[in-house]
C-alpha cells in the first residue's frame, strides 16, 4: 500500500500487524524487551507514549519502571514527556480497538502519577498539547 496523507494513522500491512514478535530469548539477566502502544512525537517539543490495556489489566512493574525511566529521561533533556495508561474493553482480539476512544486510566508526568479521569485518550492528549503550548 502507498502510504499517503489520506492513510495516516491506519494499519498499512494488516498482516504484518498480526505478527507476534517474541522476545523471550533477549532475556538480560532478569529483563526482558517491552514494548510501547503508541508514540508521538509533537514538532520537536513533546514526546507522547500510549500503553493499551484490556479493562483493568495492570501494567507489569518492568514495563512500567523502563517507561517511567523513559518519560524522566526526555524529561531531562528538556522536552516534555508523558506516558498515558489507556483501558479498551473491545474483548473479541480479532476486532480493532479504537485508541482516540479509549479511555486514560492514569498518566505519567513529572515523576508522578495520576488519574486520567475517565477522559479518552484524543481528549487527554489534546489537553496535554494545550497545556504545554
Amino acid at each position: 500500500m502507498l502510504y499517503t496523507d489520506d492513510n495516516r494513522g491506519t494499519i498499512q500491512n494488516r498482516e504484518r500487524a498480526r505478527q507476534i514478535i517474541d522476545f523471550h530469548g533477549l532475556r538480560i539477566r532478569n529483563i526482558t524487551p517491552t514494548d510501547i502502544d503508541g508514540f508521538i512525537e509533537y514538532q520537536d517539543k513533546a514526546m507522547i507514549f500510549l500503553e493499551f490495556k484490556y479493562l483493568d489489566a495492570d501494567l507489569p512493574y518492568g514495563q512500567r519502571i523502563a517507561l517511567e525511566r523513559l518519560v524522566n529521561n526526555i524529561d531531562k533533556s528538556g522536552k516534555e514527556a508523558v506516558l498515558f495508561v489507556c483501558e479498551h474493553n473491545v474483548q473479541d482480539s480479532t476486532k480493532d480497538v479504537v485508541a482516540e476512544k479509549a479511555i486514560v486510566r492514569k498518566f505519567y508526568y513529572k515523576k508522578r502519577w495520576y488519574n486520567g479521569l475517565e477522559k479518552t485518550v484524543k481528549e487527554k492528549i489534546n489537553s496535554f498539547l494545550n497545556f504545554i503550548m
